[in-house]
C-alpha cells in the first residue's frame, strides 16, 4: 500500500477516533461525571495517532512534495498541540467542566481533520 494511501486511512481513523472520544466525553457530561483515567489513556491514544499521522506527512512533504494547499500542514499542526495544550490549560483536572471542554475540542478535531482531507484533495473515504 502507498504510504500516501496509509496516511490518509489513517487520518480517517483518527477522525472516527475523535468522534468517539468526542461523544464519550458529552456523555460523561451529561451524565454529570468526572472525565476518567480510561478517557485521558484514550486521549493519549488520540495524541499518538495525530504524531504518528504528522510525522507519516512530514515524511511525504520531503519524499513527494507539498500538500495540494499549504492549509493542509496547518490542520495537522492544530491537530497535534491541540490535546497537549488543552490538558496544560485545565491544569490537568478532571471535573466534569473539563469532560464538556474534551468532548468539544474532540468534535472540533473532527472537523479539523475532515477539512484536511477536503484540502488535501481527498474526500474522506469512510
Amino acid at each position: 500500500m502507498p504510504l500516501n494511501e496509509i496516511h490518509a486511512r489513517l487520518g480517517n481513523s483518527l477522525i472516527l477516533f475523535m468522534l468517539a472520544c468526542g461523544l464519550w466525553a458529552l456523555g460523561l457530561y451529561a451524565l454529570k461525571r468526572e472525565v476518567s483515567p480510561g478517557y485521558l489513556g484514550a486521549l493519549l491514544i488520540g495524541e499518538t495517532l495525530a504524531l504518528v499521522q504528522g510525522t507519516l506527512g512530514v515524511f511525504l512533504w520531503i519524499t513527494v512534495g507539498a500538500p495540494a494547499r499549504w492549509v493542509h500542514i496547518l490542520y495537522g499542526v492544530v491537530s497535534v498541540i491541540m490535546i497537549p495544550f488543552v490538558y496544560f490549560y485545565t491544569g490537568g483536572r478532571t471535573t466534569r467542566r473539563e469532560a464538556l471542554i474534551y468532548g468539544l475540542l474532540c468534535l472540533f478535531l473532527v472537523g479539523i481533520g475532515l477539512r484536511a482531507n477536503f484540502t488535501a484533495g481527498q474526500a474522506a473515504g469512510f
